[in-house]
């Protein structure tokens, strides 16, 4: 195997002269040098293998050991939560993500300094209570919440009701496209997705008015009843009412951001998906490892994530 870049990964690497008769190397992607010959050192093995760009063999020709070495490195080295000054105010995006039945992470990120404040191993699917746990903590250590960011899991806002709640304008859409499918049908649904489309780029003044516009023409239709064949009455459209439904009882929690404009507060929790998409590409690299490697892994790369330095 060819020799590989210590800070990058590149293969693309030149000899270029000796220092203490040791061998130097020039990176041509990062233009670094380095030398060979390194000794082992646990937090640089760990270090390394948390960037998520080199596979274990790849670490090993970064030190010129063995693999079996570099896996003691990783085997005897246990994650230390530095204790790091949180900050004073924090706006708090909360999600979930899962690897398999068995396993996910719940965790918290501050949208002002982009930093994974909390985060929480769970073997199940989240619950409210993970969620409250982590508010708990934060609380603890002096922060003041500005304001919550998440999904529609079902209890949440309730139980955090002592906050301001901003829902995810996305995952409102994503409901709405989920009831009344990308492509409906019916006239009525038709226009009640292009308003929902319209909820990421407009203004509340502006999409509180099309709404009434479209329940006062739709009204009548919305309230038709159909029989099944028992003789028991129902909403003959009951999707597009599910729909209008979802709209109208989120409708408070919609437009915390635009009311508390000075805030900062974002209308949606992509960050946080992208925060979870960078985390499992990282952790592909690396597929195989052991429950416990995961953990220290994903424990390492939050605490190097940070998009706004």
């Amino acid at each position: 195997m060819g020799k590989i870049c210590f800070f990058c990964g590149s293969k693309k690497v030149i000899k270029k002269g000796l220092k203490l008769g040791r061998q130097r190397w020039l990176c041509k992607d990062c233009g670094r040098l380095f030398s060979s010959n390194f000794r082992t050192n646990t937090a640089q093995v760990v270090d390394l293998y948390a960037q998520g760009n080199l596979t274990i063999r790849q670490i090993a020709g970064v030190f010129e050991v063995n693999e079996r070495t570099i896996y003691r490195h990783l085997a005897k080295y246990k994650h230390c939560n530095k204790k790091t000054r949180l900050p004073d105010k924090i706006i708090a995006m909360m999600d979930a993500t899962y690897w398999g039945w068995n396993f996910g992470v719940v965790a918290i990120k501050d949208h002002i300094s982009g930093d994974v404040v909390w985060s929480k191993f769970i073997n199940r699917k989240e619950r409210i209570e993970d969620y409250a746990e982590g508010v708990r903590a934060l609380e603890k250590e002096g922060c003041e919440i500005i304001c919550i960011v998440s999904d529609g899991l079902k209890g949440l806002r309730e139980r955090l009701a002592g906050y301001r709640f901003q829902y995810c304008q996305f995952h409102q859409l994503q409901t709405i496209k989920h009831k009344l499918t990308s492509h409906p049908k019916l006239p009525a649904s038709i226009e009640l997705l292009e308003i929902s489309r319209l909820l990421c780029r407009t203004d509340k003044e502006s999409f509180t008015g099309a709404l009434e516009d479209w329940h006062v023409r739709w009204e009548t239709f919305l309230k038709e009843r159909s029989r099944d064949e028992n003789g028991r009455s129902h909403y003959t459209h009951k999707n597009l009412r599910s729909a209008f439904l979802s709209l109208k009882r989120n409708m408070p929690w919609l437009w915390t951001f635009y009311d508390n404009y000075e805030l900062g507060i974002p209308n949606t929790n992509n960050e946080m998906e992208s925060l979870f998409s960078w985390l499992k590409r990282k952790l592909n690299i690396h597929n195989g490892m052991s429950q416990e490697r995961r953990k220290m892994l994903i424990l390492e790369l939050f605490s190097v994530h940070k998009p706004h330095r």
